[in-house]
């Protein structure tokens, strides 16, 4: 979908003080939302090197796998199953690490690089922002 498209859906939704917008066009989907009424935290990430975790510690240095989307964080794909990957493990491009749930869909979080997870940044069943830093990792 071209910005100018985008653009406009985001002045109708001003002018029709929509908060949220959903629009299939050209087989691509676009999910447009505005305004602070949102249940989930927001995150602004300048750099994932300075995040900090709830009791204001600095927690992540170095490269991060941080999320591309508001939902919940869990490890695993079942309640009682393993989780995707535990400090010390080393995972291939392309392996899913968590799952982030989004308006009742269940979206797998894969890993971007060849790497191994140095740290689990977020607790399973936590409510996450976009851009938070989910795992602390070391590329291979």
């Amino acid at each position: 979908m071209r910005e100018e498209s985008i653009r406009k859906y985001a002045t109708l939704m001003k002018e029709l003080e929509l908060t949220g917008l959903e629009v299939n066009e050209d087989g691509c989907t676009v999910r447009l939302e505005r305004g602070g009424t949102s249940p989930y935290p927001s995150i602004n990430v300048s750099d994932a090197a300075e995040q900090e975790n709830e009791n204001g510690d600095d927690v992540v240095s170095g490269d991060v796998i941080a999320s591309p989307m508001v939902g919940v964080f869990y490890t695993s794909p079942a309640e009682n199953a393993d989780p995707y990957v535990r400090e010390g493990k080393h995972v291939k491009k392309g392996e899913t690490v968590c799952i982030i749930e989004a308006m009742k869909l269940l979206n797998e979080i894969t890993a971007e690089n060849d790497c191994e997870i140095l740290e689990v940044l977020q607790k399973n069943g936590s409510v996450i922002g976009y851009g938070t830093p989910l795992f602390r990792i070391r590329r291979t």
